[in-house]
């Protein structure tokens, strides 16, 4: 069940908004799409970051997929438990976050709630 509390992207990340930082992680469907995840490239507490460029990267048996940054703002928290057991992406992927974002402004930011964010899977997405 995809959680109410946050907001989602086409790119398949999630966004818990508290104020003005965003946690962001991948969402169930895509920690499934990926496979088991082997390793997570952090960005560093301190780096800059733009709306929708790469920001981290995830590494599965399958694949290495880069995931982009829904909002412009700095790193403030990583998810340093990753570094030793990457799979709690694949166990909690609402509960694993990979870095936390302070952000200026959503202006702009194109973000579906979860409803919207089902129904795009849905539709094969």
């Amino acid at each position: 069940m995809t959680p109410n509390d946050r907001k989602y992207t086409k790119e398949h990340e999630w966004l818990l908004i508290e104020g003005n930082v965003a946690k962001i992680g991948i969402t169930d469907h895509a920690q499934d799409a990926l496979g088991d995840i082997v390793y997570v490239e952090l960005p560093a507490v301190g780096d800059a970051v733009e709306a929708g460029a790469s920001f981290a990267v995830v590494e599965s048996v399958k694949a290495a997929s880069e995931i982009y940054c829904a909002v412009s703002g700095t790193v403030v928290e990583i998810n340093e438990a990753l570094d030793g057991a990457p799979e709690t992406i694949n166990n909690d992927p609402y509960g694993a976050f990979i870095a936390a974002v302070e952000f200026e402004t959503l202006d702009g930011v194109e973000l579906l709630s979860a409803e919207e964010y089902d129904a795009f899977v849905a539709e094969g997405n």
